[in-house]
């Protein structure tokens, strides 16, 4: 990996100087700044709302910080469920999601203690109603792994110790115009759900899908032939 990051941070706000220990503790992977390579995307998140926004771009430099890519190497789609249901408020629907939420917590839940700076899937609307179906086992392993790589989902990047923020240079900023990204915002959701639910239809017609319920019965671990069958495949 690049020693130094080229990054956005999409806000309403121009930020030369993000903080430490501010933001919400609830976000995909708690308390942090977010930021992404692809100014793209950045614009999108900078416009929520019918109002321009900024794509906030930085510097950061990876010397001796501890990074995880939760999309690479030894880490999973499950890792990535793990630590966002750790954070995040999922609406636990189905008798078996509760059941769910501390297996998958219990058995996939990576040791983030001294990470400083976390790169992964950002679960932005319909991406998180994915990761909620799968806990309410409402689809399969197979669809969640398959949702995730949809589209230009893209990754973020997250800043979440104090040593990252010292790591950080404000570089610039571009002006995101609205009328433009508030609604390329809501296209890239529509269509990610659209996307799914086309590739749906032959994912039914499999008959070796592996749901929550299957991995709970069984016990799987993470090292499981049949998970990592499924989300390498």
């Amino acid at each position: 990996m690049e020693q130094n990051m080229i990054i956005y941070h999409g806000s309403q706000q121009i930020v030369e100087t993000p903080k430490f220990g501010i933001g919400k503790e609830y976000n995909d992977y708690g308390q942090g700044f977010y930021c992404t390579e692809n100014i793209e995307l950045a614009k999108k998140w900078a416009c929520p709302v019918k109002k321009d926004g900024y794509a906030n771009k930085y510097r950061l430099t990876l010397d001796e910080m501890n990074v995880m890519h939760l999309t690479r190497g030894k880490f999973n789609i499950l890792n990535w469920l793990a630590i966002l249901l750790a954070h995040r408020k999922f609406d636990i629907s189905s008798p078996i999601g509760n059941n769910a939420r501390d297996f998958i917590l219990s058995r996939f839940m990576p040791d983030v203690t001294n990470v400083d700076v976390m790169i992964g899937y950002r679960a932005d609307d319909s991406y998180f109603s994915f990761a909620e179906d799968f806990v309410n086992n409402t689809i399969s392993l197979r669809d969640l792994n398959l949702a995730m790589r949809l589209g230009t989902l893209g990754e973020q990047v997250v800043l979440l110790s104090e040593r990252s923020f010292q790591q950080i240079a404000f570089i610039g900023y571009e002006t995101a115009d609205y009328q433009e990204y508030y609604y390329k915002r809501m296209e890239r959701d529509q269509g990610a759900r659209a996307e799914y639910k086309s590739r749906k239809q032959n994912l039914q017609q499999l008959m070796d899908d592996i749901f929550i319920l299957d991995i709970m019965r069984e016990d799987m671990k993470y090292d499981d032939a049949r998970l990592q069958s499924v989300i390498s495949g």
